[in-house]
């Protein structure tokens, strides 16, 4: 009974969360625009910072800033898109969509994502602090979490299976970000018309580093859009770190995750654990 109350909660605190209109898929699109494009919680706010602060590298990002610079899709009008200055940089967590002309695709490890996905509806307070992790993950797999999106694995599928190699479509992962952010941004640059110096790449990753952000989400989260109508005693930026699974997710949940997107995932450099994990597919990722 708790878990179906809390999928049912999830449900309906997602439509807050999301427009239920079509305004994502009839906003006016640009050739020009450069969407930031992820599933929830793969590290999209955290990139960002990092093309914002890049592009408008004398003056640094904040959460006060970051809507009028990089806006998300869901939380602003067409009308007011449309008046930002071109070439635009708009964030989106949509599936493939033939408008997009120019793509960052993020991916970060599912089993991290979906710890991320646990705490951040903790702090939409889709449910209370002792709802098992255990049992959230399950409900998070399903592609019914987030119907117009899919699972993890659609997501990336939907975007793999008709860009991939493309021009103008390259992947980044995560970790790539957080072991090496100054050589994965670089690449973003020639996407942005931005001349990544060595200096002007180093101002930017220090200016969006994760310590950095947690100190203005202490003054700011109460007053950004994504986080103002949420539980201020939960932190938006957490651990913003790689492999944090390993110390909260249980085994159940790991092979369950595996067993369903282990082909995904090796292809993307993510080691299995379980022995129940699917081969390799024959999606291979851009990297």
């Amino acid at each position: 009974m708790m878990i179906k109350r809390a999928a049912k909660h999830l449900s309906r605190v997602n439509d807050v969360f999301w427009r239920t209109t079509r305004i994502e898929r009839e906003i006016t699109v640009f050739p020009d625009d450069v969407f930031l494009t992820s599933y929830p919680r793969s590290g999209n706010t955290w990139c960002r910072f990092l093309l914002g602060n890049l592009v408008y590298h004398q003056d640094p990002m904040t959460f006060l800033n970051l809507e009028s610079r990089i806006p998300d899709m869901y939380v602003h009008s067409d009308r007011e898109m449309r008046n930002l200055p071109r070439p635009r940089m708009i964030k989106s967590h949509e599936c493939f969509d033939p408008r997009y002309k120019k793509i960052v695709y993020i991916v970060r490890d599912p089993r991290d994502v979906a710890v991320s996905n646990y705490h951040w509806e903790m702090k939409k307070g889709s449910f209370d602090d002792q709802f098992p992790l255990a049992k959230f993950v399950p409900l998070w797999m399903d592609s019914e979490y987030w119907p117009r999106l899919g699972s993890w694995s659609d997501h990336i599928t939907s975007w793999l299976s008709t860009r991939e190699g493309t021009k103008n479509f390259l992947v980044l992962r995560y970790e790539d970000l957080q072991r090496n952010p100054t050589v994965e941004l670089a690449k973003v640059a020639p996407l942005l018309g931005v001349d990544p110096t060595p200096e002007r790449l180093k101002n930017a990753v220090e200016r969006s580093s994760a310590d950095r952000m947690r100190e203005m989400e202490k003054t700011q989260g109460g007053k950004w859009v994504q986080t103002k109508y949420t539980r201020q005693d939960k932190p938006f930026v957490r651990k913003a770190s790689s492999g944090n699974w390993r110390s909260v997710l249980p085994q159940e949940p790991v092979a369950l995750l595996e067993e369903k997107w282990g082909h995904l995932m090796t292809r993307f450099g993510y080691e299995l654990t379980s022995t129940n994990a699917e081969p390799a597919g024959v999606l291979q990722a851009t990297r």
